[in-house]
């Protein structure tokens, strides 16, 4: 097992992942920028490095600084979290560079699925199946307008180097398209430095079904079920659940089979995700995106399988061998309580005045911040994750109920009250809905 570890990240990962280690016997170092100074995972590591200088939400991306932590210290390895470097196969590699170990897979791994791409090609290669798209980059709008016609509209247009929900938009028709295709990729060269853009079919009712996998250190790469994810505002994820309650045993075990498919064309190794399109109506799923990294809604599947994906990670990057869960058991869901206001989901930060989390048998809540902490602009407006899981989806669902009306938070907005709402709502309940759900909750009456 690796003796020492810096969490290049912060917040409530930074917390997980000093849970495990410290579980372990792992010796663990937070960085921290100064508006983190006060927050818990800080305390809770064995040693804390401020990361002085620069924006304070730039500082966890500064490379250089990371490594000069990592080297001051004396640590073996760097776990990256989610988010920040954590797909980025430069700091990969010059992790490895200087003779530490990189907790997540390869960087060639990261790089071939960091472009969209790319990743679409190799999958479909793979037997993988994907939407009907474009193999290439589109150059011009000329030439989407052009790929445009033998998709057939809808189309989707995606930022190729984009992850997160960031960087994509719809166009119904031609004059969208046109207007879209310069959005989409000015957006692309700011946030990521890269312009390419594809086009997809777009499915006006589908579903974003995603499967778990782990490269192990022996070469093969498994599945460990599925998360359902079509709770989204902003093409962004706001609850989880696993398993999905779309898909029988058969498409179950195909989306998984093709997941693998996927891990194997890259000879993935650590935790990673692949994520799918389900159209509920056909019974078809298609190849989204590769997360080469450890996804926010780990915990449904640690639930529902009884395993501790951090401590595999740790294995896994140390070359040791991970002893793997029988079949999964139970329903769990997450609800990502957000600093945002629960009816636009606007962010609203503020000082913590009151933090009171729900306990009891089947929950668990990963938290970033307690009382007291201020939940600063700079971040994401992730304050922490409610997971429940019991027998049954409906035992879940009541248990995520109860234990969402009994999180008490006062100071920044936050979104329980929208969790109320959707726990509540039929089509939620019927486990019938899809990525538009939110829209529709929100549509005027």
């Amino acid at each position: 097992m690796i003796e020492s570890l810096l969490i290049a990240n912060r917040g409530e990962i930074a917390r997980r992942v000093i849970r495990t280690a410290r579980q372990l016997g792992v010796r663990t170092v937070a960085v921290h920028s100064a508006a983190d100074a006060e927050l818990p995972f800080v305390a809770e590591a064995d040693q804390a490095v401020l990361l002085e200088g620069g924006h304070p939400g730039q500082v966890y991306r500064d490379a250089e600084a990371l490594l000069a932590a990592a080297k001051s210290t004396g640590v073996q390895a760097i776990h990256p979290g989610y988010g920040f470097l954590s797909e980025n196969p430069e700091f990969a590699a010059a992790v490895a560079g200087q003779g530490l170990i990189w907790v997540g897979p390869q960087p060639d791994a990261i790089e071939a699925m960091g472009d969209k791409i790319n990743a679409r090609n190799l999958v479909a290669a793979a037997g993988v199946p994907v939407a009907p798209g474009t193999a290439e980059p589109v150059p011009d709008v000329g030439s989407a307008l052009d790929a445009a016609a033998g998709i057939g509209y809808p189309v989707m247009v995606k930022a190729a180097a984009g992850g997160g929900g960031m960087g994509m938009a719809v166009a119904a028709d031609e004059a969208a398209l046109r207007e879209q295709f310069e959005k989409v990729s000015g957006f692309a060269q700011r946030m990521f430095g890269d312009g390419s853009v594809l086009l997809e079919r777009y499915f006006p009712r589908v579903r974003h079904v995603e499967a778990q996998i782990l490269g192990l250190s022996d070469g093969r790469v498994v599945a460990l079920g599925e998360r359902e994810c079509s709770v989204q505002r902003r093409n962004q994820k706001i609850a989880e659940e696993s398993p999905s309650p779309a898909l029988d045993d058969a498409q179950r075990r195909a989306l998984l089979a093709a997941a693998v498919k996927a891990g194997e064309a890259v000879s993935y190794r650590n935790a990673g995700t692949v994520e799918f399109l389900f159209d509920p109506d056909s019974g078809e799923f298609f190849f989204l995106e590769m997360n080469t990294r450890l996804q926010v809604e780990h915990p449904v599947t640690e639930a529902v399988y009884g395993l501790d994906l951090v401590e595999a990670q740790l294995r896994i990057a140390a070359g040791g061998p991970v002893e793997l869960p029988g079949a999964p058991a139970g329903h769990a869901v997450e609800l990502r309580v957000n600093a945002e206001d629960p009816k636009r989901f606007l962010p609203g930060p503020g000082t913590i005045a009151t933090w009171r989390e729900p306990d009891g048998e089947g929950v668990r809540v990963d938290a970033g911040y307690a009382a007291g902490n201020t939940v600063t602009p700079y971040y994401d407006s992730l304050m922490a994750k409610l997971i429940v899981h019991a027998p049954t989806r409906a035992e879940a669902l009541a248990l995520a109920t109860a234990a969402a009306e009994r999180f008490e938070i006062a100071g920044p907005k936050h979104n329980l009250p929208f969790f109320a709402e959707l726990l509540a709502n039929e089509e939620f309940r019927a486990g019938a809905y899809d990525t538009g759900l939110v829209t529709r909750m929100r549509a005027p009456k």
